[in-house]
């Protein structure tokens, strides 16, 4: 099905980079509304990954790559979480010679091959006039690319940890908190029962919000984040305080993945890449149970500690949205229609300060979003800075 004429046009619709619960009432939002509009709706699968992977047949199968939407298409999963259109961390920019599709292999065979005016006319053969991709800012960055070519984009912001610049919240962040603070409270009680520590490492690769929200909510007494470098013995000393004030005779700390150590890095699974120069991190929990056991004593009168060690990682980005995650998508998706509908392009939706509006695209590109350290983390008792909370935007740190 390629250049489909339809009353006001065809608008291209992805998802890209990890999952999290709201991107299909994202992708519902968007269709239900567009189709009432006039308009006829292409859910590109695998993000980026399909737009590179379209034959440019009328008779090729590319049913591997989109698929046109329909309310019941989108019905069906609108009320649970990941995405039906699928993912991936395709960076058309920058795609191995291995992952080049096979129709394709006989022009680009570099061992990394720039694919974007692939991308360009497969979304002209498609004849998609406004393009709709959810992401984060790898994803949302080549969605800039394509408006620099030309391409009418308005972005749709998601990410669970809450980085994407410009917005106050990114689709997925509320479930991730939500179902940290559960499972933090569902450890406890093995934490409590053995007197051990608890640490539990969460996604943030360079922002803390994952580990500083549950924190501030109550789920841990300390957290470490990217954006300050912590020393591992005040960390055991500060536990073993909070450890000895508790009837329990237990502590918790949650600890971003990108967190790092005084002296250290941040640690990786191991040394590949992904398309956009991600390793993948992973093993600052182990490490920081480990060297809590060792240095407790010290603190704990000769006596050793153990720990209760759990990597959360794809537990708090699983499932249902809760209910911000059911509710922001919808409202996303209809802003990003109401945009297409004046003809306004090249936007991001966002919420600042607990109102609906969009800015310009290339924010996601101009700046970095990470917890403002001064304001917001007390560097001294690792932990959240509580002072007041008047004009604070619904989730305290995130405004920009």
């Amino acid at each position: 099905m390629a250049n489909v004429n339809t009353k006001k046009g065809v608008i291209g619709i992805l998802t890209g980079g990890g999952d999290v619960p709201g991107l299909n009432p994202a992708i519902r939002a968007v269709t239900i509304r567009a189709l009432r509009e006039g308009y006829q709706v292409i859910g590109i699968r695998r993000g980026w990954g399909g737009a590179v992977g379209i034959v440019r047949d009328e008779k090729a199968d590319n049913s591997e790559n989109y698929t046109i939407l329909s309310e019941e298409i989108v019905n069906r999963a609108g009320r649970t979480g990941g995405t039906f259109l699928h993912t991936s961390r395709t960076n058309p920019s920058n795609v191995k010679k291995g992952d080049v599709p096979a129709h394709l292999r006989d022009a680009y065979n570099a061992d990394k091959n720039d694919l974007t005016g692939e991308v360009l006319k497969n979304l002209d053969f498609l004849g998609i006039d406004y393009m709709i991709p959810i992401g984060g800012d790898d994803t949302l960055s080549f969605g800039v690319k394509l408006y620099t070519k030309g391409v009418k984009v308005v972005a749709i912001p998601k990410t669970m940890d809450n980085d994407v610049p410009g917005t106050d919240y990114c689709i997925g962040f509320s479930t991730c908190v939500s179902r940290t603070i559960e499972l933090a409270n569902r450890l406890r009680t093995t934490a409590g029962s053995h007197e051990r520590f608890l640490v539990l490492e969460v996604f943030g690769r360079y922002a803390g919000f994952t580990a500083m929200l549950p924190t501030m909510a109550g789920a841990a007494n300390r957290c470490v984040i990217p954006e300050h470098k912590f020393d591992m013995e005040h960390l055991t000393e500060l536990l073993i305080y909070d450890r000895n004030r508790n009837p329990s005779k237990y502590s918790v700390v949650i600890v971003s993945e990108g967190a790092m150590p005084e002296g250290g890095e941040m640690m990786f699974e191991g040394a590949s890449t992904d398309a956009f120069g991600h390793a993948k991190l992973g093993g600052i929990g182990d490490l920081v149970s480990a060297r809590l056991k060792d240095l407790s004593a010290k603190y704990n009168s000769g006596k050793t500690i153990n720990v209760v060690n759990q990597r959360l990682g794809y537990l708090v980005r699983g499932g249902d949205p809760d209910a911000i995650d059911s509710i922001v998508p919808m409202a996303y998706g209809n802003l990003a229609l109401d945009l297409i509908l004046n003809g306004i392009h090249g936007r991001l939706v966002v919420l600042k300060n607990g109102r609906y509006d969009n800015v310009p695209l290339n924010v996601v590109t101009s700046s970095k979003k990470t917890v403002n350290i001064d304001k917001y983390y007390n560097i001294d008792r690792l932990r959240p800075r509580f002072e007041s909370f008047e004009m604070r935007p619904l989730f305290i740190m995130t405004s920009d």
